[in-house]
């Protein structure tokens, strides 16, 4: 199954921000809600189950100059195996902010389900005034399973030079990522990255305090077997918290800045 689906959205002149494009294809389909505080809310709607081995399918988010938009999903997307003999599934993003525009990109999990071949890309390329959460999780295997291969792909530019290149890779194709120089055994990994003109280049600092842009804070450990990591990027005023878990709850809390 090939799908394409397009979300462009635009300021309204008085403070907030309308979406000007809003199109999809099933399994694609995006449906909008109530703004909240001038922020554009879209949701994914799944239109069938998978991703199935075989498709093909294409986000394309366009945040323009002064607006802000929430994408996020209803449910989290299970990466299914297809018939025999069929190509990976693919799940690509393409999402470009400019300059003074928002963008908060909150989907829920990627489970790799047993089976699996799955590759989920992501572009995004930011101007230099431009703000952006992004959120990425996923999940090896649904409950008693070993997991499918997955790769996660994350490319990011801010200002028109590299900020972030990210790739993990999980399943019976990626070679000790279940060890400790990967996963450490944790069947649940993410990342939560903040980029904008207020992010502190030191230790981020808790909510509440002058800064503008909520930023991770990095949250203790509790011996099951999760990590946590933060990272200040060079090329560009943004904050990458990494963590892994023992499930998909503990890595949504390591996840949410504090």
């Amino acid at each position: 199954m090939r799908a394409r689906a397009r979300v462009v959205a635009r300021a309204d002149g008085r403070g907030g921000t309308r979406l000007t494009e809003l199109r999809g294809e099933s399994p694609l389909l995006l449906r909008s809600t109530a703004a909240e505080g001038g922020v554009a809310t879209v949701y994914v709607v799944g239109g069938a189950a998978g991703p199935l081995g075989g498709d093909d399918l294409l986000l394309e988010v366009e945040v323009g100059p002064g607006a802000a938009l929430r994408v996020g999903s209803v449910a989290a997307s299970v990466a299914l195996p297809g018939r025999p003999g069929a190509a990976a599934s693919r799940m690509r993003v393409h999402a470009v902010v400019h300059d003074g525009g928002t963008l908060h990109w909150v989907p829920e999990q990627l489970v790799a389900a047993a089976g699996c071949d799955h590759v989920a890309e992501s572009r995004v390329e930011l101007a230099a005034g431009a703000r952006l959460t992004w959120r990425d999780e996923l999940i090896c295997g649904r409950y008693g399973e070993s997991p499918g291969d997955a790769v996660v792909r994350t490319s990011v530019d801010h200002g028109g030079r590299p900020l972030l290149r990210q790739s993990t890779a999980v399943g019976p194709s990626a070679p000790g990522w279940a060890g400790p120089a990967v996963l450490g055994g944790a069947p649940a990994t993410g990342s939560l990255l903040v980029v904008g003109p207020d992010v502190p280049p030191g230790p981020p600092r808790p909510r509440g305090e002058p800064g503008g842009l909520p930023v991770p804070r990095a949250r203790p450990v509790t011996g099951d077997g999760g990590a946590v990591a933060w990272l200040a990027l060079a090329g560009g005023p943004a904050a990458l918290l990494t963590a892994t878990a023992a499930d998909a709850h503990t890595l949504r809390e390591r996840l949410t800045p504090a």
